[in-house]
């Protein structure tokens, strides 16, 4: 195996990629970063539950595939000149040369490495800032406990042209609802993918840059309730706001009371939260907030009085 690439082009795509890297991997071989030289170079990385590929241009001299420690490439690749990378074998494994700088990877044996899943059929398009700012508002929702793994995920629900994300630790709620572009008319499904992949894969999205969704005909049951009986539970802004609905201030009971629900919907949100001893005292006023945006937030008090 023997290949050129540039330096910026290595160093984004190693440190893309790395970013899926397991941070205390079930077996050595998970820590690897696969590289795959044919018509141009592909890294790629999967521990049984989070994959990660990316192809880049690259001139191979001669194909082949390797499997070094993926954290030390990017180390590497962070330290390198700007000049171009080569690639090659070498009788310990694998030289990286770039200008006045060499290195030489121990590689992992590449046949106890898992295949890759097949990517499914593409679901449609979003545009990844407004997709980007949806995650970013419902991730930090979502519960860090792993002994329940089903809370440490989003729900991602789609319906047509409306897309869902909704994540919950029991304790409160967040949901966010956004347009996207569904190659067939009519989809609908509802997918749980982990928090923390989604929260990576937020970083790499670009306002303006179409994000292509890949859905799984087999969606998986989540915990979260369906978006549409969230928000059933309370009249739209526009209705309240007809309705003349002024500031409100109320006591609130204490934490170990019953869940009381805070909604943000199209221009109301909390915008003063003042806590009065022995009582507790929540003031919410009309406030505006991004247009279209929806998030509902479920927090451990509960009105009294």
């Amino acid at each position: 195996m023997k290949f050129q690439v540039e330096r910026d082009v290595l160093a984004e795509a190693v440190g893309w990629a790395s970013r899926a890297l397991p941070a205390r991997p079930v077996i050595p071989v998970l820590s690897g970063l696969l590289l795959q030289a044919a018509d141009g170079l592909t890294l790629s990385c999967f521990d049984y539950e989070v994959s990660a590929r990316i192809e880049v241009d690259a001139e191979i001299a001669e194909p082949g595939t390797v499997l070094v420690p993926g954290r030390l490439l990017a180390e590497i690749t962070r330290s390198l000149p700007s000049l171009p990378v080569e690639f090659a074998d070498d009788p310990e494994g694998v030289s990286l040369t770039c200008g006045s700088a060499s290195f030489t990877l121990v590689t992992l044996p590449v046949e106890e490495y898992p295949e890759l899943p097949e990517l499914p059929h593409t679901a449609g398009t979003v545009d990844g800032g407004v997709l980007a700012a949806a995650i970013s508002q419902v991730t930090p929702a979502a519960s860090r406990d792993d002994t329940l793994p089903l809370l440490t995920g989003v729900n991602i629900e789609v319906d047509g042209e409306t897309m869902t994300l909704a994540a919950t630790d029991r304790y409160r709620l967040a949901v966010r609802e956004l347009p996207w572009t569904p190659v067939r008319a009519g989809h609908a499904g509802e997918y749980l993918v982990p928090a923390r992949t989604l929260a990576d894969a937020a970083r790499t999205m670009a306002p303006g840059t179409p994000v292509t969704i890949k859905l799984r005909s087999d969606g998986i049951s989540s915990p979260v309730p369906s978006s549409a009986r969230i928000l059933r539970n309370g009249p739209d802004a526009d209705d309240a706001a007809a309705a003349g609905v002024p500031a409100r201030k109320g006591p609130i009971a204490s934490p170990r009371g019953a869940d009381a629900m805070i909604r943000y919907r199209l221009g109301i949100r909390p915008a003063e939260a003042r806590w009065k001893s022995p009582g507790r005292i929540l003031r919410l006023a009309r406030s505006p907030v991004e247009p279209k945006s929806t998030m509902t937030w479920l927090s451990g008090i509960s009105e009294s009085g």
